[in-house]
């Protein structure tokens, strides 16, 4: 199965350049998104960088770093920059290095999501998933969602005891698993296991070993092997799920093909799950360092879907993604050639004072974010929709359920920052209520 380009929230160049390591620009500005402070606060670095070197030449990167708002944006809505990873001239030579690894080519036959593919293909494997994600789907889903988040908090409120509980694991994890699963037709029974077929996969992103990266191809062929049993069943017998929908799919008489199923199912499995959590998580560490902005959505919840944007601006649950250079054209004077990656720092763009008012500073009340955090254009999230309103009934449901929410402890005790360099998240949030 395609379990590279299936599961990716950003390019095989990116993480190879993670892999690599310290880069020291002429500027002074160390650009390593490895380094253990970055972990917990990469936003001075990124703030250096926006300051003294926001478009510069990357030798590890084959390419250009990208900082500021304006030069993302462009990229992101410029068709002729591709998404495609064998756009990069250093495709070749990272592919012979992972085939001696056993790790599988991700563009062979259709196994690539849409994610890492450009137009027609693009266009063909997206309208196929898209009517599950329009505004009018994802409204029609409100009434389940929170349910379920009744039912997750539920269980957290009464098992605490003594008001203490641990976030990721108890609430931002399960959530959208389980919204995501139902939609595609899981059975509650098999849940857990595709929790953990989602975190196998994403351990590839960042700085992953090639150990890390065949663990994630084993559990990808569990899920592969899953995933047709369950498109064989609805073959014979559809349901009211996206498996059916996607079995039965056709545009203009095209079918996806198995490995299509395959990779648009690890997708929505991946981006649906992760994302989500990780933006519950940084929502809540975010309201939690500034209790002025929490005490305002407690005490004023229906203010809290208009802050959803505001909390992906300033903490974004993906950092960065990439495009390669098509065609010779220039930026800031600078010539880009056919070949070279462009590393764009989304959670940079998104920090960037040129395009919001004091970015640093949270503002649950700040009007039109049109932050980066979803990407822009073609490849803009299909399903932000349905994340902002998870991110927005869980927080309103958590506030209600924990009016007096804080760190277990000191946030140093409590808080304990993930090690992913793409998605940006907590790994284990101690609160109590």
């Amino acid at each position: 199965m395609g379990i590279r380009a299936a599961i990716d929230r950003t390019s095989f160049a990116v993480r190879a350049m993670a892999l690599l390591g310290l880069e020291r620009l002429e500027s002074g500005v160390v650009f390593n998104p490895v380094r253990k402070e970055y972990r917990a606060d990469p936003y001075p670095l990124y703030r250096s960088l926006l300051e003294r070197d926001p478009f510069h030449r990357s030798r590890l990167a084959g390419g250009w770093i990208l900082s500021r708002y304006e030069d993302i944006a462009t990229v992101l809505g410029d068709r002729s920059f591709s998404a495609d990873e064998r756009s990069w001239s250093r495709y070749p030579q990272m592919r012979r290095r992972a085939a001696r690894e056993g790790i599988p080519d991700p563009y062979e036959g259709e196994r690539s999501s849409m994610l890492r593919l450009d137009p027609p293909d693009h266009t063909r494997l997206r309208s196929l998933v898209s009517k599950a994600f329009t505004p009018g789907a994802v409204e029609a889903m409100r009434s389940r969602v929170e349910e379920i988040v009744d039912e997750v908090l539920h269980a957290v409120f009464t098992d605490s005891g003594s008001g203490g509980f641990e976030l990721v694991r108890d609430f931002a994890a399960p959530l959208p698993i389980q919204v995501i699963a139902e939609m595609l037709g899981v059975p509650p029974e098999d849940h857990a296991r595709f929790r953990h077929w989602s975190d196998e996969a994403v351990k590839t992103l960042g700085e992953s070993t090639w150990d890390e990266q065949r663990a994630a191809q084993r559990a990808m062929e569990e899920l592969g092997e899953y995933i047709e049993k369950v498109a064989e069943q609805r073959r014979a017998d559809p349901k009211d799920d996206l498996i059916s929908g996607l079995v039965a799919a056709e545009e203009e008489g095209d079918r996806l093909s198995r490995d299509e199923l395959f990779s648009t199912c690890v997708l929505l499995l991946v981006a649906g799950n992760e994302t989500t959590t990780k933006l519950i998580g940084n929502a809540v560490v975010a309201l939690l360092r500034n209790r002025d902005q929490l005490e305002l959505l407690r005490d004023e919840p229906k203010r809290i879907p208009g802050a959803i944007d505001e909390l992906l601006r300033y903490d974004s649950p993906v950092q960065l993604t990439s495009r390669f250079v098509t065609r010779e054209s220039t930026m800031h004077a600078n010539p880009l050639r056919p070949g070279q990656q462009l590393v764009l720092l989304l959670a940079a763009g998104n920090r960037d004072p040129a395009r919001f008012d004091d970015p640093d500073r949270l503002d649950v009340t700040r009007e039109n974010v049109k932050h980066l955090s979803f990407g822009q254009g073609l490849h803009h999230c299909l399903g932000s929709r349905l994340a902002k309103l998870e991110g927005a009934l869980a927080l309103e449901g958590l506030l209600a359920r924990f009016p007096d929410l804080r760190f277990a402890g000191s946030e140093a005790e409590a808080l304990a920052w993930g090690t992913n360099t793409v998605l940006r998240g907590p790994r284990r949030l101690e609160l109590r209520g």
